[in-house]
């Protein structure tokens, strides 16, 4: 009895797949939304307001932060919690592939969200005029607590592997 049901809570794993596929499409969207922010401004780029165009710039920039961070957790989340992924040999393999863990995921993550997050903020004080202070002031406050959890799960992590490290189980 313990055996199937250690088998079945192992397999239902898999259940995790589709929901990697669908950030797959997610990704997609993201690249749509992108050529159509480029498409948009394309015609307008001699008229155009240079702050305009560098927050369009940093829309794009967030768009591409986005998208890479769905990818980066859509193959290493597959490889780490579902199956490993077999790349044909004459295709590119990416370098981190098969390199990240959970731990290592989990912190490329928090950093991926910072770096969203200045983004938004460089939008934000890039556009001051047309924003109350006190959304400006949420917005800091917001993003410095994306930090320091950022800063904290790192730290809690070399803590954790230094442990591991010294009790010898590394």
């Amino acid at each position: 009895m313990q055996r199937l049901l250690e088998t079945i809570i192992y397999n239902l794993r898999w259940i995790l797949a589709p929901i990697y596929m669908g950030l797959s499409v997610a990704v997609l969207l993201l690249g749509v939304k992108f050529f159509h922010e480029l498409a948009v401004v394309i015609p307008h780029i001699l008229t155009i307001k240079e702050v305009d165009l560098i927050l369009i710039t940093l829309t794009l920039i967030d768009i591409a932060l986005v998208g890479g961070l769905l990818v980066m957790v859509m193959l290493s989340g597959y490889e780490n919690f579902v199956s490993t992924l077999h790349i044909n040999e004459t295709s590119e393999k990416l370098a981190w592939l098969g390199k990240i863990d959970s731990g290592g995921l989990k912190n490329k993550v928090a950093a991926s969200i910072v770096a969203i997050s200045s983004i938004h903020l460089l939008k934000v004080f890039m556009n001051t005029e047309n924003i109350d202070y006190d959304t400006i002031k949420w917005y800091v406050i917001v993003h410095l607590t994306f930090v320091g959890s950022a800063f904290a799960m790192g730290y809690l992590d070399k803590i954790a592997r230094e442990s591991e490290f010294r009790c010898g189980n590394r």
